[in-house]
């Protein structure tokens, strides 16, 4: 795969990604704990179809023969699927996506500290540029009963970096790094699990299992596996940089299809970190290195 495909591929993701906050924003019944439960649930489910397709049955057995590395990055999913999605019962779309955009700089700390890894200039400039961006967002979203909400949120770089870290040390491998596929799947039952008792009794309607199931299915499982696919092709770090764009996409969801209308300040912060995003990439093809 080329640099420039996995890219593409990884934009790609990110914008499935940015679907849950407007989605959400649409449910009838449906509120905390019981979104996260339904959500999982579909990803777990979508996610057994899927992995049943690609490996046959033999998929079951792998997992009980999982080992540590899989288990770990399957925690970091579950975290990560459960407090995106209780943070948007609690804040703004904006106030979420904002406060995970602290991601690349995370994933860039794991990965020069565990893997070793020496990030180019250009990668650091961009986390420096974008990072800007995404506090002059935040200094203007992050209103007076935001912070639990964005307290919650920020459960979710970390794990995502603690996840990014753990897949491109084993991704080095191509059979290692297949064998993760997995953790995604460990991710969607161990969150529905969790969530499940602090879900009941469930409300949900017709309406919101209808448009939970595109999240567990569209929005969570599809972009899930192809980000695992892509730790092979990317460092982790510019991964984690590109998923920025799904600070953008949310906030433009939201505004179109939520009237949740972002202010000046952030779209000034958006543009900052789409120059950020691009210059990055742009030197990249120059000069990969």
């Amino acid at each position: 795969m080329t640099h420039r495909r996995a890219v593409a591929l990884m934009v790609l993701v990110t914008l499935l990604w940015s679907m849950a906050g407007v989605v959400t924003r649409h449910l009838d019944a449906a509120r905390s704990f019981e979104v996260t439960f339904w959500r999982s649930a579909f990803n777990a489910l979508a996610l057994v179809v899927g992995l049943t397709w690609l490996r046959g049955p033999a998929l079951f057995g792998s997992l009980w023969r999982a080992g540590r590395a899989v288990w770990i990055s399957g925690v970091c999913w579950a975290v990560m699927y459960t407090a995106f999605m209780l943070a948007l019962t609690l804040t703004s779309v904006a106030n979420v996506l904002v406060t995970m955009a602290i991601a690349p700089l995370l994933t860039a700390l794991f990965s020069r500290f565990f893997l070793g890894h020496r990030l180019p200039h250009r990668t650091w400039l961009a986390i420096v540029v974008a990072g800007a961006g995404i506090a002059w967002m935040f200094g203007t979203q992050a209103g007076e009963g935001a912070w639990l909400g964005s307290l919650v949120a920020s459960a979710v770089p970390l794990a995502g970096a603690v996840n990014l870290t753990v897949l491109q040390k084993v991704g080095k491998d191509a059979a290692t790094a297949s064998d993760m596929l997995p953790a995604v799947l460990i991710g969607g039952v161990l969150s529905a699990l969790a969530t499940l008792p602090l879900a009941w009794p469930l409300q949900a309607s017709t309406h919101d299992i209808g448009l939970l199931a595109l999240l567990g299915a569209v929005q969570l499982a599809i972009p899930c596996l192809l980000m695992v696919r892509l730790t092979r092709e990317l460092p982790a770090p510019e991964i984690s940089l590109l998923a920025l764009l799904e600070v953008i996409f949310g906030v433009a969801w939201a505004w179109l299809g939520a009237d949740e209308a972002p202010t000046a300040s952030v779209l000034l912060g958006g543009v900052l970190v789409l120059v950020a995003l691009v210059a990055n990439e742009m030197l990249a093809l120059r000069r990969p290195v």
